[in-house]
């Protein structure tokens, strides 16, 4: 069998894990060849694809991104696109379709699938806010990398008494912040999930200053205030899958605190430094095992799967398990955390 291989959506590490698990064993144990798709979904619409063996695998597990490039391409918003891609699949040979990505990515995988493509899911997300898997490879990386920003900053903060607030990504689900905050001692951590009184926010920064102490202040990209409105819309453009371009929200608290306290604030924003440079050991180990499961669904005809870490174990779910909500921090998980904040 030929299969096809594709990472869509926001790059993240552990991706060329993944591609070289699925493609040394498929090789080795199954007898499959395989095609590279370039470029997320926009590889298999425009017939963009690069050759997929061993040797183009050799020495990308520690690399970051992807070899095979991504997007964010969604062909159920082009006329005729998914019968481009059906089409394009059996003109190249493509028995059946691996898909790395995260909640868009695997959209398109699911609603695939339910068309009668043979496909299979693997999934990724540095925002770990995919239902049905108890972690997505890239998360964990993209926290380690948090933590040491703020275990940095904590000193610099000390030394000139300012209240630094650190923005993560986080549009939807606060997993980033919450996890980051927590293993770095922030003083706050804001999230998507829990609108944030500003006003609550900067009597805590006093209170902390009053104790001689430079407060931290984490936040999700995708924060709101309690008050109602946005403080973190950059931009009114969306993307192909509906999607408005966030930031800001770092520098807004910062500026309120400032404002209100008259205490010296500062923000500083991670962005895509979460996403970039060599995966952690974890999620090297993660994606490793999901690709080696992925191709073994392949060779079952276990289509329309998603891979999911549970416990230990890494499980078989329907692909609309993983896509159907996303995952988001409960008021519960958020106010247990609360101990640790302060």
């Amino acid at each position: 069998m030929r299969v096809g291989v594709l990472t869509g959506g926001g790059d993240c590490p552990g991706l060329n894990a993944v591609i070289r698990a699925v493609v040394r064993k498929g090789v080795r144990e199954h007898g499959f060849d395989f095609v590279g798709y370039r470029d997320g979904w926009r590889g298999p619409l425009e017939g963009q694809t690069m050759e997929l063996g061993i040797e183009q695998c050799r020495g990308i597990l520690p690399r970051g991104g992807t070899i095979l490039g991504s997007s964010r391409t969604n062909p159920f918003k082009i006329d005729g696109g998914v019968e481009r891609i059906k089409d394009n699949l059996a003109g190249d040979g493509v028995g059946a379709l691996i898909a790395i990505g995260g909640e868009d990515t695997l959209g398109v995988a699911t609603k695939l699938a339910d068309l009668g493509v043979q496909v299979v899911g693997v999934p990724k997300t540095i925002d770990n806010d995919l239902s049905g898997t108890d972690f997505t490879f890239g998360f964990d990386t993209a926290v380690n990398i948090a933590v040491e920003a703020i275990d940095r900053l904590h000193t610099t903060a000390e030394s000139h008494h300012r209240a630094l607030v650190v923005e993560v990504m986080g549009r939807h689900a606060g997993w980033i912040a919450l996890h980051a905050g927590i293993a770095g001692g922030a003083s706050v951590v804001l999230i998507p999930e829990q609108p944030f009184d500003i006003a609550a926010v900067c009597a805590h920064v006093e209170t902390r200053f009053q104790s001689e102490y430079a407060p931290i202040i984490v936040v999700s990209e995708g924060a709101v205030p309690a008050e109602g409105g946005s403080m973190t819309l950059q931009s009114g453009a969306v993307d192909a899958f509906g999607h408005v371009r966030l930031g800001g929200i770092g520098d807004r608290i910062a500026s309120e605190i400032e404002h209100r306290t008259g205490k010296e604030a500062r923000a500083v924003v991670l962005g895509h430094v979460q996403r970039g440079g060599t995966p952690s050991a974890f999620d090297r180990w993660l994606a490793t095992r999901f690709g080696l499961q992925a191709i073994d669904a392949v060779a079952e005809g276990d289509f329309g799967t998603m891979m999911a870490l549970r416990g230990t174990r890494i499980d078989r779910v329907p692909l609309s398990e993983g896509t159907g909500e996303l995952k988001l921090v409960s008021p519960a998980e958020y106010a247990e955390a609360q101990v640790f904040f302060g």
